[in-house]
């Protein structure tokens, strides 16, 4: 069995892997809750409750970078991470699915 090859993340600092991390965290969350992708209440219920954890650490993740003079955030570097990572098909959770013809 071959190891799968992963593009390699781009160089970030640790508070701004944080911040990756935290944001597809809330991401994940929110698309659980979506109530147009959703199939009960209780999963949506539990992944609503998760969501006040994982939106502060999501805040902390962005006042550790400010605290630490971390005052720009590379879109581009940041974005090139949250597509290695699968960013795009769990944002795409998020969003209104395509109409059922």
């Amino acid at each position: 069995m071959e190891p799968t090859d992963f593009p390699p993340l781009p160089a970030l600092t640790r508070a701004e892997g944080e911040l990756v991390d935290c944001y597809l965290a809330v991401l994940d969350q929110v698309g659980r809750i979506n109530p147009a992708r959703g199939s009960d209440t209780y999963s949506a219920l539990r992944a609503a409750q998760a969501l006040a954890s994982r939106a502060a650490a999501l805040r902390d993740a962005l006042a550790l970078m400010h605290e630490r003079g971390e005052s720009r955030i590379h879109a581009a570097t940041l974005a090139r991470a949250l597509r290695v990572l699968d960013g795009e098909r769990r944002a795409g959770r998020v969003a209104m699915p395509p109409p059922v013809t």
